[in-house]
């Protein structure tokens, strides 16, 4: 990644500037809720295509999307005038694979400029928004913004592809309904002259979702196969009932009440920073809960379809037995493994051998020294996860984790 140069980043701010940014940080921080939000709606009202095509509706309805932009650029900046901080490298790598998957490009940048300033603006007035203030408040901006277009177009560069150029149009080739809830789909491109590409285990595409309003909306859902069918790709969904706090699934549940075996969908290629460090012959460690098993999955069957060596310990928690659509495949791609073991937490219902009743704690589990340790799951269950293995000393460097929400931040205690 280029984010390791912290120095050079900050070589980019004049002192002028870095000044006027530690002056600013706490009274922009203050407000940095309320910016994000006058943001979101003063873009979404001069680009409606963007609310309708690119961004997530339900995360716009939640706040989350707000809220995790305005802390990533407070965190920046927090980051450039703070002596010894390190470059947050994890959470630009995982924005910028999340940019890539959307299609993001250079133009978009001076849109989020042109609306993120005006909102400043607006919520703390001209007389505080001085010039002085705007332009180092820009300078931050641009910045994180050149960081993220030189990354993500090595991505793009990586791929094969023209920057935005990542859709494919594909058909189902196979459709599974694994439980009530939770729906398998492999899908292969129409052109046969252009076979979807390998994946590394871990990654996560995007599916396009052509809803009954006309909007054209973006998920990302993770890879659960292990690239063993050459031209295919395997992605499991699951329906999201609404709750008080959060809308339904938009796309999930599109997804599993209208697709079938037949039907086209539109993808994007692989991305995402959950990858398998296959240099590495260290233990592996695999920490999930309920759909987080997603890319632990692609993970697992990478392992053992290779006869990899590596000594691999599974750890998942579900709701109970019927929620936890791939215990028989993981303990069977365990089984295989020269030195690969399982444990299961359910919150309700049996338990046997290796199945427990509660809430996994890894300070009770006896983890293989020196592992790399993937996580995945819910917010909650992600910082209590970390948490545990702060508390165990385990080095930030060998802890690795995804997530299907943008609240990412949260996590970068």
């Amino acid at each position: 990644m280029p984010f390791a140069n912290v120095e050079h980043y900050r070589s980019e701010l004049t002192p002028e500037h870095a000044e006027v940014i530690r002056a600013t940080l706490p009274l922009v921080g203050a407000n940095i809720d309320k910016i994000a939000k006058q943001f979101y709606a003063s873009m979404f009202e001069g680009h409606p295509e963007l609310i309708r095509n690119t961004f997530n509706r339900g995360n716009q309805k939640q706040g989350a999307q707000q809220r995790a932009l305005a802390a990533s650029v407070a965190t920046f900046a927090t980051m450039l005038v703070t002596p010894g901080a390190e470059t947050p490298e994890r959470l630009l790598g995982r924005i910028g694979h999340k940019h890539v998957s959307l299609g993001i490009t250079r133009d978009q940048y001076q849109i989020v400029h042109d609306y993120l300033f005006g909102a400043i603006v607006t919520i703390l007035g001209a007389d505080v928004v001085t010039p002085p203030v705007a332009e180092a408040w820009e300078n931050v901006y641009w910045i994180m913004a050149n960081l993220l277009i030189k990354f993500e177009a090595e991505l793009y560069e990586k791929a094969g592809v023209k920057p935005g150029e990542v859709f494919v149009n594909t058909q189902v080739v196979d459709r599974k309904d694994l439980s009530g809830s939770i729906v398998e789909f492999m899908v292969e491109s129409k052109d046969a002259n252009k076979p979807l590409p390998a994946h590394q285990p871990g990654q996560y595409i995007s599916v396009g979702a052509k809803l009954p309003d006309g909007a054209r909306q973006l998920r990302q859902y993770s890879l659960v196969d292990a690239g063993i069918n050459p031209g295919r790709l395997t992605i499991a969904v699951k329906r999201v009932d609404a709750t008080k706090d959060a809308p339904a699934g938009e796309v999930s549940n599109w997804l599993i009440d209208n697709v079938k075996k037949g039907d086209d969908l539109e993808i994007t290629l692989p991305f995402g920073d959950l990858v398998l460090n296959e240099k590495s012959q260290r233990p592996v460690v695999l920490v999930s809960r309920g759909i987080g098993i997603t890319p632990m999955m692609g993970i697992l069957s990478s392992l053992a379809t290779s006869n990899s060596s590596r000594p691999t310990l599974s750890l998942h928690a579900d709701q109970n037995a019927s929620t936890d659509v791939f215990f028989d495949e993981r303990t069977k791609l365990v089984s295989k493994m020269p030195s690969g073991a399982a444990k299961t937490w359910y919150a309700e219902g049996q338990t046997g051998p290796d199945v427990l009743q509660g809430h996994l704690d890894l300070s009770t589990v006896q983890l293989p020294t020196d592992a790399e340790i993937y996580l995945c799951g819910g917010n909650e269950f992600l910082q209590r996860m970390r948490k545990q293995l702060k508390d165990m000393k385990v080095p930030d460097e060998r802890v690795y984790f995804e997530l299907f929400s943008p609240n990412d931040w949260l996590l970068d205690a």
